[in-house]
């Protein structure tokens, strides 16, 4: 891997990760386009995830900072939305450790990714419609309930399919029980901090020799993607979160769904069934 390929990797990680588009299936798409592949690929892809928290853990900081004060000094705020962030990581984190190669050996590929990038379009589009008509929304992070909590949780173990994407399925069950998009949002990026921290870790800690060998071109490539994620993803949050306010996720459900349709047919007739 290049210094510019990992670069490249890392922008499209910031830029996708906290959209409703999937970052681990545009990766996918870019490393395959590149001509990149593999398992040492396949732990890059998601370790570079790490850029992409920092960037919430910079623009958070102040809510961080209430969760930490739940941890050590028992503010009950804190200690509240903490152990709603606890329940939504539970299911996928539970899923993913037992069907992590099983994952990785079947679904990262590019047919996987058109699918779940065209279902998760219509999806978008069903919520959107639906969630206008709904009653009261949630104006305060701090009224999501605990049920609400673990819907959100459910809904997240989806996007362990590559192309469903972690933002999407997570501000779309937000938006069903009953959050406005930017508390979706917001609620979506915090989460982001356990599960994409633990996905990171598992995953540097597996695939360590092979991310940093001379196969890889050593640490640069990792460094250069983390720094270059961490950056776009700021700028992508803060553009994000302007645009929900106005325009809600309908541009992006139909983005997924052209995107899907189109790699699709690029597929059509090409040999192999998933990857």
């Amino acid at each position: 891997m290049t210094p510019v390929q990992a670069a490249i990797l890392g922008i499209v990680e910031g830029l996708t990760e906290f959209l409703p588009v999937s970052s681990t299936g545009h990766l996918i798409l870019a490393g395959h386009a590149m001509g990149l592949t593999g398992r040492a690929v396949d732990a890059f892809e998601i370790v570079i995830q790490a850029g992409a928290l920092l960037a919430v853990l910079w623009l958070y900081r102040v809510r961080v900072g209430e969760l930490l004060a739940g941890i050590f000094r028992g503010d009950p705020w804190g200690r509240a939305l903490l152990a709603r962030l606890a329940i939504a990581f539970l299911p996928a984190a539970l899923v993913g450790l037992v069907a992590h190669e099983w994952i990785k050996e079947h679904l990262f590929g590019p047919r996987p990714v058109a699918v779940a990038l065209l279902v998760g379009g219509v999806a978008i589009l069903l919520v959107e419609r639906y969630r206008h008509r709904a009653l009261a929304p949630r104006a305060a992070i701090g009224e999501i309930t605990l049920m609400g909590a673990l819907w959100i949780g459910l809904a997240q173990v989806l996007s362990l399919w590559p192309g469903t994407s972690r933002a999407m399925t997570t501000m779309v069950a937000a938006l069903l029980v009953g959050c406005t998009p930017v508390v979706a949002a917001e609620f979506s990026f915090l989460l982001a901090i356990p599960t994409l921290g633990a996905a990171t870790l598992f995953d540097l800690l597996r695939n360590r020799e092979e991310l940093l060998g001379p196969a890889m071109g050593g640490p640069a490539p990792l460094l250069i993607g983390l720094a270059t994620s961490a950056i776009v993803a700021v700028l992508a949050i803060r553009a994000f979160l302007a645009w929900l306010t106005s325009r809600g996720l309908t541009p992006f459900g139909w983005y997924r769904i052209v995107l899907g349709i189109l790699l699709l047919a690029i597929l059509w007739g090409q040999p192999g069934t998933l990857g």
